[in-house]
């Protein structure tokens, strides 16, 4: 029996429109970021009263965190219905492009790199933070694994590669290549990761 079988229909109720709030929430602040994002703006978004919004969440601070854990949650989900033996650069291959997808789809908000104000709101969160540094933890043996296998530079320090890895998926090409070519969303995201993996050499 599912999760939600076990609900009642008034739990249930509850659940889908914490989902929707938080769906409203990855929407503004992908759009208007997340010091100009207001409660008021979240409640209209979602289609709710303010005080139904305050039922679930407290501040924009705790929703921020939230749509934050929830991304994060996905690309952990993700990463488990890879298959181990493709190896380590094919792994890292299939999470960009599934990370580029969700952004081109309006879902991945760049609250990291926003602001200090942001990242230290994010790292008072120790749920935030234990899923940060449990993927980064398998991105590390993933770059690792591909360095053994001759897949990647073993000249260059693994972090140094996660980061440059971490950055395409906010990287503001994405936009040019959406905003101002004819490109599709396939095409950026084959373009993308051929200039991470590959190069331009």
């Amino acid at each position: 029996m599912s999760i939600s079988g076990k609900l009642s229909f008034k739990d249930q109720a509850f659940k889908l429109r914490e989902q929707a709030v938080l769906d409203a929430t990855t929407t503004l602040l992908a759009s208007k970021g997340f010091d100009l994002m207001t409660m008021d703006d979240v409640a209209s978004e979602a289609g709710i009263s303010k005080p139904s919004l305050y039922k679930h969440f407290k501040s924009k601070e705790d929703l921020a965190t939230e749509v934050m854990i929830r991304l994060l949650d996905g690309a952990l989900d993700y990463l488990k219905q890879l298959d181990p033996a493709q190896g380590g650069k094919a792994q890292l291959a299939s999470l960009l492009e599934w990370a580029l997808r969700v952004r081109l789809q309006g879902g991945l908000p760049f609250l990291p790199s926003a602001s200090q104000n942001v990242k230290a709101m994010l790292t008072r969160s120790l749920r935030y933070m234990t899923r940060v540094y449990k993927l980064h933890k398998q991105l590390q043996g993933m770059v690792e694994q591909a360095k053994a296998a001759g897949e990647m530079r073993k000249d260059l320090p693994t972090d140094a590669i996660l980061y440059a890895y971490y950055a395409r998926t906010c990287d503001p090409a994405v936009d040019y290549m959406k905003d101002y070519s004819r490109y599709s969303d396939d095409d950026i995201v084959r373009y993308m990761r051929t200039l991470f993996l590959d190069g331009v050499a």
